[in-house]
Parts: structure tokens; sequence; C-alpha cells
């Protein structure tokens, strides 16, 4: 790659607060820079009373480029590829500027380099030049050391991400309906998240390496860090390692390490939520997409005021039926292989789609219910369970 900048006269300084005298160059493939900074900068929050938490900070050592992001809350380490390090050093970036940089960039290639007047950014017929803030003020962001964790495979990470975190809360008073909890068993996790009204959980493998986990401690992940970590563990990554670090969570993937201070308050005790499932009531195989489709159509005359479809289980057929005295009324049907004893219970449309939109199309539940008055539980055959608190029928 070419070198950066010889002669960087030509874009007139702007008054500098400062970086302490830190130097750096690099050639980077714009492509990838975006994607990670887009990633890290959805940490920096867009209001802070401490303005360069609104920033992400490039760190550059002989070795690698990695970005870095907090909101004091959580936290983000990421590793850049694709990058020619020509001299180490640090940066502060602006989001907002240098964000918009790389998006409207057409270049494959970029040049940065920082000295204590600013930072440069050029193309092959571009060039900016960026203020520059001291990036030994930029608050220290977690590292993973730890000895003592668990692995995970990558993909099951983000399905139990995927699967439980649209259940969460994060407008209720009940600060801990705002996460996902974690409980770890010797070769086991299961990720719950619930808002009171339904709950998601999935179970899945973990190796586990030392003693990385009190058995006391309770570990509730805010859905905005299990948000994040869905985006930054790329599905191609093999194993991923989790740490609890006194009230801090950390994941570490190939290319990311992730922070969050656990949120604290009481959870929901979900083994008497999720009934155990004795063999009583309605206990039938369903298809996804054609469940999912019914669902969709019958919500169609729902509202705010009547949101409830009547789901009616008999004579070999399951009838969706949705009503609103201003809207109108829908009737679908969806045969089924079942011929018992007719029973109806109504549900929130919205919180069936959410089930149904983390599965695959192709793939079927089972859906179990004893009376209208009950708690449906909808189960997979990987260890994912659902349960969808039941509204009245008199709405």
């Amino acid at each position: 790659m070419s070198t950066v900048i010889e002669n960087s006269s030509q874009v007139e300084a702007p008054r500098s607060s400062g970086n302490g005298g830190n130097s750096m160059k690099i050639s980077c493939d714009r492509e990838q820079l975006l994607h990670a900074f887009q990633t890290v900068a959805s940490v920096a929050p867009s209001r802070s009373p401490k303005p360069i938490l609104q920033n992400v900070k490039l760190e550059v050592t002989a070795e690698k480029v990695t970005l870095l992001a907090t909101d004091l809350e959580v936290g983000i380490r990421h590793d850049v590829e694709g990058v020619d390090i020509q001299l180490p050093g640090a940066a502060v970036l602006s989001v907002a500027r240098f964000g918009s940089i790389l998006r409207e960039s057409t270049d494959q290639t970029l040049h940065l380099e920082c000295d204590n007047t600013g930072i440069i950014i050029r193309g092959e017929r571009s060039q900016f030049r960026l203020p520059a803030e001291n990036p030994a003020e930029f608050p220290q962001v977690t590292k993973f050391e730890e000895e003592n964790f668990y692995e995970v495979p990558a993909r099951l990470l983000r399905e139990l991400i995927r699967r439980t975190v649209f259940a969460t809360d994060s407008e209720s008073s009940r600060y801990a309906l705002g996460g996902v909890k974690l409980e770890f068993e010797e070769a086991a996790v299961t990720a719950i998240g619930t808002d009171g009204r339904r709950l998601a959980k999935m179970t899945g493998p973990v190796v586990k390496t030392g003693q990385p986990h009190d058995a006391d401690q309770t570990t509730i992940v805010p859905t905005r860090a299990m948000n994040l970590i869905e985006r930054a563990v790329a599905p191609s990554d093999a194993e991923v390692k989790i740490a609890l670090k006194g009230n801090e969570f950390l994941i570490h993937s190939p290319r990311a390490t992730i922070s969050a201070r656990l949120l604290e308050g009481r959870f929901p005790d979900w083994r008497k939520v999720f009934p155990d499932g004795g063999g009583q009531g309605l206990s039938i195989e369903l298809a996804v997409g054609g469940t999912l489709s019914a669902v969709r159509q019958a919500a169609i005359v729902t509202s705010e005021e009547s949101r409830g479809v009547d789901f009616t289980f008999g004579d070999g057929m399951l009838v969706l039926s949705g009503r609103a005295a201003e809207v109108g009324q829908s009737r679908i049907e969806l045969p089924i292989g079942y011929d018992g004893e007719e029973m109806t219970v109504t549900l929130d449309p919205r919180f069936v789609t959410d089930f149904l939109k983390v599965l695959d199309a192709d793939k079927t539940f089972s859906f179990e219910v004893k009376d209208a008055e009950s708690a449906a539980v909808c189960k997979t055959d990987d260890g994912y369970g659902y349960v969808i608190m039941p509204l009245s029928r008199d709405r």
C-alpha cells in the first residue's frame, strides 16, 4: 500500500485540544474499518456529561489495530483486519464525523495519520483533517485476561441471545427485566428473558475452565449488551469465552471483547413460570411457517383495545379468530393433526409471532395448553421453550 501523507500542509490545521504529542500512521481497507467502526460506535452515547465518550478510540500497536468505545456501563474492544501499520499510536475519532467519512468515501483504501494538531484521513482524491482529542483521557475499556471462563460455540451463543432477548422489557420499573439472565451449570448454560407476560428460555452446552462462576451470583446481562454481543460475534467464529469479573460480565471472541455491568434486582423464578408438562391438556405439533402466516393474517383486524386472537383447536383444524369493533373480523383455518375435544385459548398475536420469527420456517414446534386460563407453552426439540400468558376472552 502507498505511504501515508507525505505533506499535509495543504489542509489547514484546526485549533487543537492537544493529544499529548501522540503520533500514528496506518493504511486500511475502508470496508473492514467501517464494519468494525459501526459495531463499536453503537456503544458510544449520543449525549454524555463526558463528551469524550461520544467518540471511538483507535489503538495501534505493532501487532494490531483495535477500536474501543464505552458508556461506562457497556464497553467494547474490536480488532480491525486489513490494516497496514506504519507507526503505532492512538487517536480519538468522532462517531459522527469520522463515521460519515467512512460511509461516504468511495475509496477502497484510506490512510490515517495523527499528530498533536489533528488526524488526517486521506483517500485517492479526498482529504480530511479532524481535531485531535487526547487519547489518554479516554476511559479504560476492560481487556479479557481471565484464566477462569466458560467456552460456548459462537453459533449457539448467537442463538441463545436471538431467542431470548426479544422477551425482555427495558421499559419496566423492574430493573432486572431489562436483561437476559444466564444460569450456568457444570456443562450447560440457560438463558432466560421475560417481561412478565411471556418468558423465553434456551439451554445449550458449555465447557468450563477453572472456576469461572460463583454459584450464588445472579448474572443478568443488559439487553443492549446482549444485542451488541450478537452483532460483534461472527457466525464464523468457533468458540467464545465467557467470564465474570466482580459485577462485570465479559465476552471474548477472536475479534472482540465486550464488557457489561450486570443488572441488579430480583428476577422471576422461571422454573415456577414454566410448567413441567405433566401430560395434562393439549399437546400438538405445529408447522412454524404455516402457523406464523395464519397468526399474522388473523392479527390484521386486531387493535390496541382488542388485540387478542382466539386459538381454537378441534376437528382436525386450528381456527384463529381476531375481531375489533371498529376494524372487523378474521377467521383463518389451519389443518392440524388433532381431533380431540375442542379447546380455545386467547393470546396476544405479537407474542406468538415474536417466538415464531426466531425459528426456521420449515421446522415444527409443540404447542401445549391445559385450558383457557393457563399459560400456553411452546417448545422445540433443541432446548428452546416459550411461555405466553393468556388474555381474557371477554376483552
